[in-house]
């Protein structure tokens, strides 16, 4: 009997790792990238700029996430327009992780990951991130569901912007928030079967002193490398040089995730920054 389980996440990840590098080009049409690019705030004109991120991205970076809020703050059309960009980047050949940041309970966060990672679904993406405030039990089905059909998820763990360390960082069980949420991914990746990298990941933001958050960068990652989603390098300040330092063990399995940083060249010199960038990112951790 042929074996019909589909390649997961992490091993089509590491695909793009050997094949593009880690970066991953995220597609934000932000009020003022809209006017700079000469597009109009509609969602036509989120829908056009997203295009263009795709066609300069593809055969350029494996990676492409685009935030969902631009999109959904223009309503239906907004996401009739995501919808257009995320069926082009996927036919591109690009993973896909949508950065939704949906999360809640029972048969509520089950529809969530059927939105966004079922077959068929119009929004169907690779990956996407979210939300484990209610604890990494509470997104069980979804953690499965992206498990059994190849699918991925980057759940918030400890996040750059500054107001979320007071509860990151508090204690449960002699643990920190953020640790717990990690021991729980990796407890949920290790009971499945072996791969180099694992179907589910968090988010960490490249900002931060891990430490603080009671992360441990050091123990070696062994079977099914946890993935690592990690905004925060260029415009938001974390540098390349220092991402070795900043993940240690966790580096091989970390995304290098920029938005702004390449944007801002605008539609003329999108291509080139993705290029430089993608360059920078290989020669500093592959």
């Amino acid at each position: 009997m042929t074996d019909t389980h589909p390649a997961g996440f992490g091993d089509r990840l590491v695909t793009a790792f050997t094949a593009y590098g880690r970066l991953c080009v995220g597609i934000d049409p932000h009020a003022h990238l809209l006017a700079e690019w000469g597009l109009p705030q509609t969602a036509a004109g989120a829908r056009e700029f997203g295009l263009r991120v795709v066609d300069a991205a593809a055969s350029r970076v494996g990676i492409v996430k685009p935030q969902v809020a631009f999109f959904e703050r223009f309503g239906a059309e907004g996401f009739a327009a995501l919808e257009q960009v995320i069926q082009t980047a996927r036919s591109a050949g690009l993973l896909l992780i949508a950065d939704a940041k949906r999360g809640d309970i029972g048969t509520s966060v089950e529809a969530y990951g059927e939105a966004w990672l079922g077959a068929g679904s119009p929004l169907e993406s690779d990956a996407m991130t979210i939300s484990a405030f209610q604890g990494v039990g509470s997104i069980a089905a979804t953690m499965r569901l992206a498990e059994n059909s190849g699918k991925g998820l980057f759940v918030l763990a400890a996040t750059s912007n500054p107001e979320a360390a007071v509860i990151q960082q508090a204690i449960a069980n002699e643990r920190t928030v953020a640790r717990v949420i990690i021991d729980d991914v990796k407890s949920f990746n290790a009971k499945q079967d072996p791969r180099t990298i694992g179907s589910i990941g968090v988010v960490l933001g490249a900002t931060l002193d891990l430490a603080a958050f009671g992360i441990d960068t050091t123990t070696p990652a062994g079977a099914s490398a946890m993935p690592v989603l990690a905004p925060g390098f260029g415009h938001q300040g974390a540098r390349l040089a220092d991402a070795r330092r900043i993940f240690g063990s966790l580096t091989d399995a970390t995304i290098v995730s920029e938005s702004r940083g390449v944007l801002t060249a605008g539609p003329s010199g999108i291509v080139a920054a993705i290029e430089r960038r993608a360059a920078e990112v290989r020669d500093a951790i592959g």
